[in-house]
């Protein structure tokens, strides 16, 4: 319950700064001398209503700008929940002075679930009186036999369990028959760090000595674990949550698609008896209550989470682990722009606990950071058991000669049919969903495209409609062009996943398909039932986008084939080579992870591009050596700075007038800074703004931050237009 905390005249009180979750500096609130203090949360007048916000500081009431005594606010309420710890405060701040947000912003992200700062509800069940009523009915008997043998159930869950209507029960609740009782509140099962887990081999213990003794010695610790896949780095890291959990703390484990941790779950449960809290954005309003409840009081003692779990308010948090740490999913581009690996470090460190960061692939950036010793490395050679890694080859598609409406190459239609014919899975992976990327008019060319951004309208058979993949604006298939006005003209150009099914489907027709991509895989519940059917051999070929590419193991999965791998490496995005490499390495790790041998084959017009010879050699430290030199010639990430400020509005010249003059006031003359730019953005317009870019470049050592604030002080904001500022930019759409 909260507890009324206004201050009356003659009371001592104390002046405070409370930080609210809107886009604001804190305000000044009196206090009583006792009962608040720094971390607190509390209700405050904000205007004619309340609002939430958390004791930042203590004010001084004699600093310059001040405001006088009768100026100042009670703060109305204390709410019942735990503080903010300081190692959470400080890094909100970090986050906002880092990111250039504003503090009450960042703030939000913590404070981002309302109800959980509310009084608990009390939930009521029903139980038999013991009274029969008037009239017995044999949905009645059932209703009063189901409530008499118990448990405490709800309406709906004693009219389901019952086999009789909600109206049945309300009638009997409502003559009294039915009584109504407070409801137990669910306990979830006990995680146990004693738990066996399964042998070791030498370099997972000496892994594991490692990470225990950072554990053991306290204090902040970075460290990269990398390792083939298959190599069993879970099981490394669930030894040191075990660690973490025995003495008292918890642990928060970040993985890049929470709708495909079915297994990772199963793993989790099988080693220490019990789930972990879940956060992501899937869950129920009432689950995310309860799980931000349970970890700032402390409950949740494991929580497996997307990006966003970084800003919970946890009691006492003891390591974070960062699954898949190259993912760039681990950046968020909108609202406050952030990339969670890195503000996990940050976190790590201002709490001073351990993170560990974990892939097959790793970053360029954390491998810089290893190789400089700011992170200790790890490493897993080996793949775990009996399994050895896939082999891997090349097929040139400048021989295959395939016509306009094939994409599967001859060899991998072989490869398919003789896995198929021995009862084995295969995968194909395209990064493209839906059907095709494009639909034009054979009669004139016209291309459709969104009203809403400069992007093409992907055709989506499955759905049944064009969809635009930036703004989710959807549409059907016009029957007269618009351009030429020819009647049925329109042709589905290139392939997209479906596309690939269909494919399949007329070279072997006897296979079981199943597609797997954002659009169809996109909650927890669908994608346990997909990698339940495909454990369960109910499936033959899966065919997916980057989706499949991650963390999954399927034993009888021993042929994966790649459509298009030079798909990633055009539009001079700088991570374009790394990216492409990181992801076709892991969906290669797909194949022969059990005991049956594995192999790639990988469909490319360039095989002699560096990042297919990387591939097909396993020799990913030469890659990286390469790759790290290029970067370092120009300065580039990690080895120089970038900061993007993109100018948007929905008026293209009055966008395009105040990005020129952003340009006109730029650092230009600061050592070791330039400018470049405006130029519209590839993605000019997006969700109906028109978009502009600037970039800084920057040497290492340089801080960008109070720049680009003293360079976007000289140019006072335009009614409609809007500047983001992306720190480290990793898109450059």
């Amino acid at each position: 319950m909260d507890s009324g905390l206004a201050t009356s005249n003659g009371r001592e009180s104390r002046r405070f700064r409370v930080l609210l979750p809107l886009p604001l500096a804190p305000y000044d609130y009196r206090a009583p001398a006792e009962g608040i203090a720094v971390g607190d949360i509390v209700r405050v007048p904000l205007g004619r209503r309340q609002a939430v916000g958390v004791v930042w500081d203590e004010a001084d009431p004699t600093a310059a700008g001040a405001l006088p005594e009768e100026r100042i606010k009670d703060i109305v309420a204390k709410v019942d929940v735990p503080p903010l710890t300081t190692p959470l405060r400080r890094f909100i701040e970090w986050v906002a002075q880092y990111t250039l947000s504003p503090l009450g912003a960042v703030l939000r992200m913590t404070l981002s679930v309302p109800a959980a700062l509310e009084p608990e509800r009390a939930h009521r069940g029903y139980v038999y009186s013991g009274t029969p009523p008037a009239r017995m009915t044999p949905a009645r008997a059932r209703v009063l036999e189901t409530a008499a043998a118990g448990p405490i159930r709800s309406k709906a869950a004693l009219a389901e369990s019952a086999g009789a209507s909600a109206a049945v029960v309300g009638a009997l609740i409502d003559q009294g028959i039915l009584v109504a009782v407070a409801m137990p509140a669910p306990q979830a099962s006990a995680i146990d760090p004693e738990r066996a887990g399964p042998q070791l081999t030498t370099a997972q213990r000496t892994s594991v000595a490692k990470l225990l003794g950072d554990i053991q010695a306290g204090g902040f610790h970075a460290t990269l674990l990398e390792g083939v896949t298959g190599s069993g780095k879970t099981e490394v890291y669930f030894e040191v949550i075990a660690a973490a959990l025995r003495r008292g703390r918890q642990c928060l484990v970040l993985v890049p698609e929470i709708a495909l941790t079915a297994q990772w779950l199963e793993r989790f449960e099988a080693r220490f008896g019990a789930r972990p809290a879940e956060w992501h954005s899937d869950l129920t309003a009432a689950q995310r209550r309860r799980a931000w409840r349970a970890v700032a009081d402390g409950r949740a003692r494991v929580v497996v989470g997307a990006r966003s779990a970084l800003f919970l308010p946890f009691a006492e948090l003891g390591l974070i682990v960062v699954d898949e740490e190259h993912e760039s999913s681990y950046k968020q581009e909108e609202g406050v722009i952030y990339h969670a690996r890195d503000m996990a470090v940050v976190r790590a460190s201002l709490g001073e606990i351990s993170v560990v960061l974990v892939s097959a692939t790793p970053a360029l950036e954390t491998v810089v950071n290893a190789a400089s010793g700011r992170y200790d490395r790890l490493d897993l050679p080996d793949r775990h058991g009996t399994a050895e890694l896939p082999t891997i080859a090349a097929i040139d598609m400048r021989n295959e000669r395939l016509p306009a409406t094939r994409w599967i190459s001859a060899p991998l239609a072989a490869a398919l049919a003789e896995n198929l014919a021995r009862g084995e899975q295969s995968m194909l992976y395209l990064n493209r969903r839906g059907y095709a990327p494009l639909t034009l008019c054979r009669a004139c060319g016209h291309r459709l495209a969104c009203p809403h951004c400069s992007a093409w309208l992907v055709d989506h058979r499955l759905l049944g409609m064009l969809q635009c993949h930036h703004c989710g604006y959807t549409a059907a298939t016009p029957i007269e062009c618009p351009s030429c006005h020819a009647r049925e003209s329109f042709a589905a150009c290139g392939p997209g996943v479906e596309r690939l099914a269909d494919e399949v489907a007329a070279l072997l027709p006897t296979a079981r398909v199943a597609v797997a991509a954002s659009d169809t895989i996109d909650t927890p519940a669908r994608a346990n039932a997909l990698i339940e059917r495909i454990v369960k051999r109910e499936i033959d070929i899966v065919i997916g986008t980057q989706i499949v590419a991650k963390g999954h193991h399927f034993p009888m999965l021993t042929l994966v084939g790649v459509v298009d791998a030079d798909l990633g490496l055009s539009g001079g995005d700088l991570r374009a080579a790394e990216r492409t490499f990181q992801v076709l390495v892991q969906v290669a790790g797909r194949a022969g992870r059990a005991l049956h041998a594995g192999r790639v084959l990988v469909q490319t017009h360039d095989p002699r591009h560096p990042v297919i010879q990387a591939l097909l050699a396993g020799d990913r430290e030469r890659f990286l050596a390469k790759e790290a030199d290029e970067r370092e010639l120009h300065q580039l990430p990690p080895f120089g700075r970038l900061a993007a400020v993109i100018v948007s509005g929905p008026d293209e010249r009055e966008a395009a007038a105040f990005a020129r003059r952003l340009a006109q006031v730029a650092p230009r003359e600061a050592a070791g800074v330039r400018v470049l730019g405006p130029a519209p953005a590839p993605l000019s317009l997006l969700r109906g703004r028109y978009r502009f870019r600037l970039l800084l470049m920057a040497e290492r050592g340089i801080k960008v931050q109070p720049i680009i604030a003293d360079w976007l002080d000289k140019a006072p904001l335009r009614r409609h237009v809007r500047v983001q500022v992306d720190i480290d930019p990793y898109s450059f759409l």
